[in-house]
């Protein structure tokens, strides 16, 4: 298949495009959000092309994936008139848990009958109020990396983009206690200054922003991973330091309850119960390498690729044919 899909998401859309199809994606001269084109901090195929609005008039598209509320509008004029779920078959994949009046948000795609609208947690979906549309979920899936984990840095690995801006949300406010407890290392896009932010001194507290391929060496040489996110949807990062062989200390909130098993890693919505795992593994190197080899165990069998996949196909093949 041709499928159209906008670069929004790094890391999710390098799972998807390792798929059998080709995959046009939107290019403006300035790379700005509605034309970023191919992923240059990513390993992308070849399958993957770039499109101009002008070449996209007149491409043969066989599916819009849309992840944001103005692509439709977007996708029905550079696509010629053609509009996605009318003129060519189309889903929205939604990404992010609900903000706002949670549990009576309602989505964007509520009531509709001319598309279907993707999930990637049980948990979205249940928050979400999807009103008669045709709703399913296609879990995460994650190029896997190996089992890479030594954790030989007695530090707490944490990934969050925008730890200051996006504040409660992510946990920010929580660092401090926990670095007590386990001195961070904050890994994502703009974590310069968190340590300042915060009030902790640097030794504490680090922030440092890498591409995939470092990020992931970096974080396998750490104790744990700490994921002290309050409200999201699930963050992929987890499920990379899930594949790398790494225990998991995460509050128990949306979708980490289901995606972290008994045995691999700590669960918990007692910050303080978080704080006493993460030192747990830095005095106990060797329950981190047990809880971290169930914790990849348990990545594998549900965030495998090849289940991913294989379940993008198949609603493909559904959505194309209806």
């Amino acid at each position: 298949m041709r499928v159209l899909l906008w670069h929004v998401h790094g890391s999710w859309t390098t799972a998807f495009v390792q798929g059998p199809h080709t995959y046009l994606v939107p290019v403006l001269p300035d790379r700005g959000p509605d034309g970023l084109g191919r992923a240059r901090t990513f390993a992308w195929p070849d399958s993957v092309r770039e499109a101009t609005p002008e070449e996209l008039a007149t491409e043969d598209v066989d599916v819009v994936v849309l992840q944001r509320p103005h692509e439709a509008e977007l996708a029905a004029r550079w696509l010629g008139g053609r509009r996605p779920g009318r003129e060519v078959p189309a889903v929205y994949l939604e990404h992010n848990a609900p903000d706002g009046a949670v549990p009576d948000t309602r989505h964007p795609c509520a009531d509709r009958d001319d598309l279907t609208l993707v999930h990637v947690t049980h948990f979205n979906r249940l928050f979400w109020d999807n009103g008669t549309t045709r709703t399913t979920v296609i879990e995460h899936g994650v190029v896997d990396p190996g089992h890479r984990w030594t954790g030989e840095v007695e530090r707490a690995a944490v990934v969050v983009n925008d730890p200051v801006r996006r504040g409660r949300h992510v946990g920010t406010d929580l660092l401090p206690a926990l670095s007590e407890a386990a001195p961070l290392d904050v890994f994502g896009m703009r974590t310069d200054g968190l340590a300042a932010h915060l009030g902790l001194p640097p030794e504490r507290c680090s922030g440092q922003d890498l591409p995939q391929e470092g990020l992931h060496a970096e974080l396998a040489r750490r104790r744990c991973y700490v994921h002290p996110v309050r409200w999201t949807s699930l963050g992929l990062s987890l499920l990379e330091a899930m594949h790398l062989g790494m225990p998991v200390v995460a509050l128990a909130t949306t979708e980490a309850v289901e995606a972290v098993p008994p045995g691999a890693g700590v669960l918990s919505t007692r910050p303080e119960v978080l704080a006493e795992a993460a030192r747990h593994y830095l005095d106990e190197p060797e329950a981190a390498a047990e809880d971290g080899a169930r914790a990849r165990r348990a990545a594998l069998g549900r965030y495998g690729l090849k289940t991913f996949l294989h379940r993008w196909d198949q609603l493909l093949e559904e959505v194309t044919r209806r």
